[in-house]
């Protein structure tokens, strides 16, 4: 089975709700796919929300951890929502910092943080 994580473009943002445990072939997919997207539109920012996830193994969150840093690289921010208390002990845990990473609770309050943060 070939899913891909659909990645909508909202004038010059990036959105991605994740809505199911991803597995390894998923991720790396992923992150070419947003790369490309970046590339393509010139989005200037990118939400990833998590919401429905309460579980990610290493190899996701390290997959998530470069999604991250490639974004900066690239010039866009990155905002992340809805992480579960699980997740967020998984990331610290293995060492996954989200230093330049703005976070929210959930996708309106990040689309808001991410426009504010746009504007400045």
């Amino acid at each position: 089975m070939n899913t891909r994580i659909p990645i909508l473009k909202l004038k010059d943002t990036l959105i991605v709700s994740i809505q199911w445990e991803i597995d390894d072939h998923t991720a790396i997919q992923f992150q070419e796919d947003l790369l490309k997207k970046m590339h393509e539109t010139a989005a200037r920012g990118v939400v990833i929300d998590l919401t429905p996830i309460d579980f990610i193994d290493s190899f996701i969150a390290k997959v998530l951890g470069d999604v991250i840093n490639m974004s900066g690289l690239m010039g866009a921010k990155v905002v992340i929502t809805g992480i579960q208390p699980p997740v967020a002990i998984t990331l610290i845990e293995l060492g996954i910092r989200l230093e330049n990473v703005i976070t929210a609770l959930d996708l309106e309050n990040g689309l808001e943080r991410l426009h504010s943060e746009l504007e400045a």
